[in-house]
C-alpha cells in the first residue's frame, strides 16, 4: 500500500488583491476554499503553499503597479511557476492580465476602446470546445461542433468591469473567447486559464464597482444584473464546477503518478549482517 496522502476535497488558494473584488458567489464552489488577503498584509504564498488549485482574483490596481501594491511581482513569479509545475489556475480580470505579463505577454493600461462595463456577451471560440474549464460553458450556449462557433451566434453573458486589457498573450497561448470591445476575453497558458469577465460576480458586486467610476451608468448595470440574474449564477456555477473537476483530474493523474514510483521504487532494502546478535526472543538455529 502506498503511505502518499491526498485530501479528499481539492483543496484551492485564492488571491485577493482589493478588498472589494471578493471571491463572491465561487464561496462555496471551489472545495476546501483558503483566501490570501494581499491588501491586508497576507504574504504571496509559495507554489508548495497553494494546494490542489490557484486561483487569482481581480483588483482596483493595474497589472504592472508594483509601487501600489509592492506584491505584484511575486504573484506574476507564482503564476509563472504555476504553469512550469503544471498546476490548474484560474486568473479573472487582472489576474488574467498578471498571467498575460507572467508570460511574457503585454497589456494596455487604459486602452483605447474605455471601459468595457456592465453585463455582455463573451463569444466562444472553436477552440473552447477542448478547453477542460471553458467547453461545458460553449456546449451551454449551444455549440456542438467548430462549425457552430462560426460568427458571434453562440455567447455566453458575464459581468465585465475593466479598462484595462490584454493585447498580446504569451507565446503559444490558446485564445479562447471574445467580445465587441476586446478580443482576449479568455486564453489558456498551459496549466492556467486567463478569463477578463468576472464569473465570479453578481448583481451587488456589479453594482458596488459601477458606483465607482463616473462614466459608467450605475443604473443600466444593476438593470442589465438583475435581468440576467439567473444566467450569471449559472454560468458561474458551471465554470467553477469545470475548473474543480479540472483540479480533481489533475490530483488524480498526479497520485497516479506518485503511486506509479513508489511502485517501481519498492521497498528500501536492508542489509543482513551475519555477525549481527539475534533478538532473545528468537533462538538461534542448531548447528
Amino acid at each position: 500500500m502506498s503511505e502518499i496522502e491526498f485530501s479528499a476535497v481539492p483543496r484551492v488558494t485564492v488571491l485577493q488583491h482589493s478588498s472589494d473584488v471578493p471571491v463572491d458567489r465561487f464561496r462555496g464552489l471551489l472545495g476546501d476554499l483558503r483566501v490570501v488577503r494581499l491588501f491586508d498584509g497576507d504574504p504571496v504564498p509559495t507554489l508548495d503553499e497553494c494546494g490542489d488549485g490557484l486561483v487569482v482574483l481581480g483588483g482596483q490596481m493595474n497589472a504592472y503597479a508594483d509601487d501600489a501594491a509592492p506584491w505584484l511581482p511575486a504573484v506574476r513569479s507564482l503564476l509563472a511557476d504555476a504553469v512550469a509545475a503544471d498546476l490548474p489556475t484560474l486568473a479573472v480580470c487582472l489576474g488574467a492580465q498578471m498571467l498575460a505579463v507572467a508570460g511574457g505577454g503585454t497589456v494596455a493600461v487604459g486602452a483605447p476602446p474605455g471601459r468595457e462595463a456592465g453585463v455582455l456577451p463573451v463569444y466562444w471560440r472553436a477552440e473552447a470546445l477542448e478547453d477542460p474549464v471553458l467547453a461545458p460553458l460553449a456546449r451551454a450556449a449551444g455549440a456542438e461542433t467548430a462549425e457552430d462557433l462560426d460568427g458571434r451566434g453562440v455567447a455566453t453573458s458575464f459581468v465585465q468591469m475593466h479598462a484595462d486589457a490584454v493585447i498580446e498573450p504569451p507565446e503559444g497561448a490558446q485564445w479562447l473567447a471574445w467580445s465587441e470591445m476586446y478580443p482576449y476575453q479568455a486564453f489558456r497558458w498551459g496549466s492556467a486559464l486567463g478569463v477578463q469577465f468576472h464569473p465570479e460576480a453578481g448583481p451587488t458586486t456589479a453594482v458596488r464597482w459601477a458606483l465607482g467610476y463616473t462614466e459608467v451608468e450605475t443604473a443600466a448595470v444593476h438593470a442589465c444584473a438583475v435581468e440576467h440574474d439567473d444566467e450569471l449564477r449559472r454560468s458561474g456555477e458551471l465554470l467553477a464546477g469545470a475548473f474543480l473537476d479540472h483540479v480533481r483530474a489533475a490530483v488524480a493523474a498526479r497520485r497516479q503518478r506518485e503511486e506509479a514510483a513508489v511502485v517501481a521504487t519498492g521497498p528500501d532494502e536492508q542489509e543482513v549482517d551475519g555477525s549481527a546478535e539475534l533478538p532473545e526472543s528468537v533462538e538461534a538455529p542448531a548447528a
